[in-house]
C-alpha cells in the first residue's frame, strides 16, 4: 500500500512492538509528529524538556526492560543534543534506536538552517547508523536498525531521515517480526575443559558485569556459583545480579569496591570473567590484575577478548547459554580454606560509622532499600552519590539498579528515571542524585509532573562537586579548584514551582519521615539531604593502583 514516509515510519515502529517513544518536535520532523498524532492511541509519545532528557529516558526504558528504546529529535541542535545519550548507550551496550530528522535531500551539504552531519558525528558511538534517501527503503531500514540494536552485543543505532523522505509516498508492506535466535555455543570440549578447571581450582572467583545483565543470565550465574561453591564479585553494571545477603556474593569490585573483593581477585588461582571488559575502574593496573590466576573470559563480543587484559581461555557467545552449559558440568566443592580466608578479609573491610544526628550516605541508602522492597528500582546520576548507592543499594534483582557506567554522564539520572518508570509503572522508582548532577537536567522534573510519572528524587546536597573534590583532597593537596559550589538554590521552592513536593532534611529522623511521606505522595518528590562536604567514598584504589594502594580512611 502507498503512504507517506512518516506514516511508513510509524507503521514500522508498531511492527517492532514499540509502545512509547521519547522526543522533542521540530521543523524537520513535523511530518513524523503528524503521523504520531494519528497513532496516539497506539504509541505514547512523551515530550521531554530537552532532547538529552529524551535520550536518557529511552536508555532508562531499555536498561530496565531489555527492550529497544526509541528517541526522536529534529535536525541540527535537536540531533546534537542526543549525542551524549547515544554515547552513553554505546559504552553501556544499551539497545536504543535514535531517529533524527534532517533537512531535505536537496539542501544537504549547503549549510542549510539546522543542518548537521549527524551520522558523521555519531559514527564512532553507534553500532550502525543510516541515512534514508529513498522512501521505499524506510521500513526495511527500521527493521534492520532494531535487529542490529538488539542482536549480539546490544547498542545504539541511529536513523537519519531527510524531511522530503517523510513527505514522499512509498510502498509499505507489513512484515511479521521474528526475534533473532540465540546462537548456541558448539565447543563442548572447551566447555568441559573450563568446568574441569573450576572443579580443580582451590581459589576460584567469578567476576561478572553488564553482559550478564544484558543476556538475562542471572539465574544461570547463580546456579553455577551455588553448585560449585565459587565466590562472585561484580562491577558497577552488575549490581543486583546476586543478592546482598547471599553468602557467595563478595560485593562490588574495583576502585570503590570492597577491599575483600579486590583481595580475592588478587589472590585467586582461577578467574571466570563473564560479560565484563576489564575496564580501568576495575583492572586499574592491568599488569598486576589477577596476577596469580588463569583467566577465562566469556563475552558475546570477540573484540573484547584480550583488549585490556590477556586471558588464558576465551569463549565468545551468549553468557546465558555458556554459563548454563558450564553449570551442568561443574561439581560441588567445599573450598573451606579459601572461604575462610575471604571471611578474614571481610572482617577488615571498610565499615562506615552510623550517626543519626546528621545524614550519612550509607544510612540514607539503607532507609531507601528497607522501604522500597525487592521490586523497587534505584536510578542514579554520576558522582559520589552514585558510588554510595552502588555500595549500599540492597538490590537483589537484575535491572533494578540503573546507572551510567562507561561514560559516567552527569545529568543521566532524571531522564533515565522517567524512562524506567514508564517501562515499570507498578514499581517504585527512586532517583538518587547529587547537587552537581541534578542541576544539569533538573528541568526534566517538569516532564515527570506533567505526565503523571512519579519519581522520588533523593538529592545528596554537599554544595560541591563531591567526587572531583575528593580527588583534589587525596591527590592535589586540598586545592579545591572550582568544586565548592555554594549555590543558593532553594530546592523546596524549586519543587513547588515545578508542581512537585519538596522536603529538606538534616538528620536521619527527618529523612525517614520525609521518605515515608514521599512514598505516599501522589506526585513527584524532591528530598534534599544535607551532606557534609567532607564525606568521602571509601574505600578508594587510586587510578593505576592495586589493592596495595587502597585508601580506607
Amino acid at each position: 500500500m502507498m503512504m507517506k514516509g512518516a506514516e511508513i515510519l510509524v507503521k514500522a515502529l508498531l511492527e517492532q512492538g514499540v509502545e512509547v517513544v521519547f522526543g522533542y518536535p521540530g521543523g524537520s520532523v513535523l511530518e513524523i509528529y503528524d503521523a504520531l498524532y494519528k497513532h496516539q492511541d497506539e504509541i505514547r509519545h512523551i515530550i521531554t524538556s530537552h532532547e538529552q532528557g529524551a535520550s536518557f529516558a529511552a536508555e532508562g526504558y531499555a536498561k530496565s526492560t531489555g527492550k529497544v528504546g526509541v528517541a526522536i529529535a529534529t535536525s541540527g541542535p535537536g540531533a546534537t543534543n542526543l549525542v551524549t545519550g547515544i554515547a552513553d548507550c554505546y559504552l553501556d551496550s544499551v539497545p536504543v534506536v535514535f531517529i533524527t530528522g534532517n533537512v531535505s535531500t536537496s539542501l544537504i551539504g549547503k549549510d542549510s538552517f539546522q543542518e548537521t552531519y549527524i551520522t558523521g558525528i555519531t559514527m564512532p558511538i553507534t553500532k550502525h547508523n543510516f541515512v534514508v534517501r529513498d522512501v521505499n527503503e524506510l521500513a526495511n531500514t527500521v527493521r534492520e536498525a532494531f535487529r542490529i540494536a538488539k542482536e549480539g552485543r546490544p547498542g545504539p543505532v541511529l536513523i537519519d531521515i531527510p524531511k522530503d523522505v517523510t513527505i514522499k509516498k512509498g510502498v509499505y508492506n507489513p512484515e511479521k517480526i521474528e526475534e533473532p535466535e540465540i546462537l548456541k555455543y558448539k565447543n563442548d570440549k572447551l566447555i568441559s575443559e573450563i568446568a574441569d578447571l573450576i572443579n580443580k581450582s582451590k581459589r576460584p572467583v567469578v567476576y561478572c558485569g553488564g553482559g550478564v545483565v544484558a543476556s538475562d543470565a542471572s539465574d544461570e550465574l547463580r546456579l553455577l556459583v551455588e553448585k560449585a561453591n565459587v565466590p562472585a564479585t561484580y562491577t558497577l553494571m552488575g549490581s543486583g545480579l546476586l543478592g546482598y545477603e547471599e553468602k557467595l556474593n563478595l560485593g562490588m569490585v574495583g576502585m570503590h569496591g570492597h577491599a575483600s573483593s579486590n583481595n580475592a581477585i588478587d589472590h585467586c588461582d582461577l578467574l571466570l570473567a563473564v560479560g565484563v571488559r576489564f575496564d580501568d575502574r576495575v583492572a586499574s593496573n592491568v599488569k598486576k590484575f589477577a596476577k596469580n590466576a588463569k583467566i577465562i573470559h566469556i563475552d558475546i563480543d570477540a573484540s573484547e577478548i584480550n583488549k585490556n587484559v590477556i586471558v588464558d581461555y576465551s569463549l565468545v557467545g551468549d553468557a546465558k547459554d555458556i554459563l548454563g552449559l558450564i553449570a551442568e558440568k561443574v561439581q560441588p566443592n567445599e573450598r573451606k580454606e579459601w572461604m575462610d580466608q575471604i571471611r578474614e578479609w571481610q572482617k577488615e573491610d571498610y565499615k562506615p560509622t552510623d550517626d543519626d544526628s546528621v545524614l550519612k550516605p550509607h544510612q540514607i541508602m539503607k532507609v531507601i532499600s528497607d522501604n522500597i522492597g525487592e521490586d523497587g528500582i534505584i536510578v542514579t546520576d554520576v558522582g559520589q552519590h552514585q558510588m554510595w548507592a552502588a555500595q549500599y543499594n540492597g538490590r537483589v534483582k537484575s535491572r533494578h539498579f540503573i546507572t551510567s557506567g562507561g561514560l559516567g554522564a552527569m545529568g543521566f539520572g532524571y531522564g533515565a528515571a522517567i524512562g524506567t518508570k514508564v517501562a515499570n509503572p507498578d514499581k517504585t522508582v527512586i532517583h538518587v542524585t547529587g547537587d552537581g548532577s541534578f542541576n544539569m537536567n533538573l528541568n526534566e522534573v517538569i516532564t515527570a509532573v506533567n505526565n503523571g510519572i512519579k519519581i522520588i528524587t533523593v538529592l545528596f546536597n554537599n554544595k560541591a562537586l563531591g567526587m572531583v573534590r575528593q580527588w583534589q583532597h587525596h591527590f592535589y593537596g586540598d586545592r579545591f579548584s572550582q568544586t565548592d559550589l555554594f549555590r543558593k538554590t532553594d530546592y523546596l521552592k524549586l519543587a513547588d514551582a515545578f508542581g512537585a513536593k519538596g522536603y529538606h532534611c538534616e538528620n536521619l529522623s527527618e529523612f525517614k519521615e520525609a521518605f515515608k511521606e514521599a512514598l505516599d505522595a501522589d506526585t513527584s518528590v524532591i528530598i534534599e539531604c544535607v551532606i557534609d562536604r567532607d564525606e568521602r567514598v571509601l574505600p578508594l584504589i587510586p587510578a593505576g593502583g592495586t589493592i596495595e594502594d587502597i585508601i580506607m580512611d
